[in-house]
């Protein structure tokens, strides 16, 4: 049997890895600054996320969700604090795309309605209504298809009140940053104008933090920096540094019945350990903090540089828009340089590395770009 091809791939595999570095199986040393599409949240193998697991795994790393299992109240605790929502809900599952296809159902249990608000330039996932709700053909079939999502143009208020006027809307799901569209941030004043509607026509304001969730802002969502509170919050990526595991995390007015939502692997001992040694390392290593502050030098660093088109983002979610006469950047800086980076069409490179970065490391990446726009 063959691998199924549907991933692009550079040649390099990766055998070892530690905090913001990775190595290769001929030993070849990388500065990673994707961490593996914004995953690696508190640097790869960090010794309390391995002791964790590996201290849960001699204990029991399954059983199904028909018993209690007290690290996932654990979790939904830790979970709240630290995100400040500590009256909501929280209902576990193993990815992105699950967070997202469990919070547009929900809404619709929630409202009995159909219509779904997305955006252009917007990614929520591969699965179902997770990739109807994605503004890119390409990854649509047939099956995915619907004419109950709504793309409206990112940060539109006319747009955004007129779609609301002419239709029974159930949710808008809305990424505060978006990372596949290219690091777009939605305005304050557009993340207010989803709040007030939603308010106004009884709809279900749904913030995709998925990628730019979980303190990679510098704040815990990114929907924070608008000072309004969604009704539900999708989250996975940087939840488990690399273990599977997302979650939804639910106001208090959708209230829960028996059998509505369910999943098998969601919640299980192993992904609660992981959730909960990323957010006590986060916690006890005031790593938002120093998303906000190795961010914002980043950025004004980048800034300062000739030839790059512009500079987005907020915290460690940052895109550096470049020309397409440097769209040889990134594979240079990934082969000549040996540093990891992401992209977005056309000629975005995007960094998301892990929120514990230091200073030298932003360092190494800044001398390693200089080089290479001049």
């Amino acid at each position: 049997m063959k691998l199924f091809d549907v991933y692009p791939l550079n040649d390099i595999v990766i055998e070892k890895a530690m905090g913001s570095y990775v190595w290769d199986d001929q030993g070849q040393k990388y500065l990673d600054l994707y961490g593996g599409h914004a995953v690696i949240s508190i640097g790869h193998t960090h010794p309390h996320y391995v002791k964790r697991i590996e201290e849960q795994l001699h204990k029991v790393g399954f059983y199904s969700n028909s018993i209690k299992i007290p690290l996932q109240v654990e979790l939904a605790e830790k979970l709240g604090k630290i995100s400040g929502k500590e009256d909501y809900q929280l209902f576990l599952c193993n990815s992105g795309a699950e967070a997202n296809e469990n919070a547009l159902k929900l809404a619709s249990f929630y409202n009995g309605r159909k219509k779904i608000i997305a955006f252009k330039k917007a990614f929520h996932g591969r699965t179902s209504l997770a990739v109807a709700a994605t503004d890119n053909p390409n990854i649509v079939a047939p099956v995915n298809q619907t004419d109950n999502v709504i793309f409206l143009p990112f940060n539109d208020e006319a747009a955004l009140e007129a779609a609301f006027r002419q239709n029974e809307i159930s949710s808008v799901i809305i990424e505060g940053i978006q990372g596949v569209g290219g690091i777009n941030i939605a305005s304050d004043s557009f993340l207010k104008k989803v709040r007030s509607l939603c308010d106004g026509y009884n709809a279900v304001f749904i913030a995709d933090s998925v990628q730019c969730g979980y303190g990679r802002s510098g704040k815990f969502y990114s929907h924070d920096f608008a000072g309004v509170d969604a009704d539900i919050y999708t989250m996975a990526k940087g939840m488990g540094n690399g273990f599977p595991v997302g979650a939804i995390s639910i106001a208090p007015k959708i209230q829960p019945k028996h059998f509505m939502l369910g999943t098998t692997f969601g919640g299980n001992h192993l992904a609660c350990a992981a959730a909960l040694a990323v957010l006590e390392v986060i916690e006890n290593e005031e790593l938002i903090n120093n998303a906000k502050t190795v961010g914002d030098y980043l950025m004004e660093e980048l800034k300062k540089l000739p030839h790059i088109k512009e500079v987005r983002g907020r915290g460690l979610m940052i895109g550096i828009d470049l020309p397409e006469e440097l769209n040889m950047v990134k594979k240079n800086l990934l082969f000549k340089h040996k540093i990891f980076t992401g992209e977005a069409k056309p000629n975005v490179i995007r960094l998301l590395p892990a929120l514990n970065i230091t200073r030298g490391e932003a360092d190494i990446f800044l001398q390693a770009i200089k080089t290479e726009i001049g």
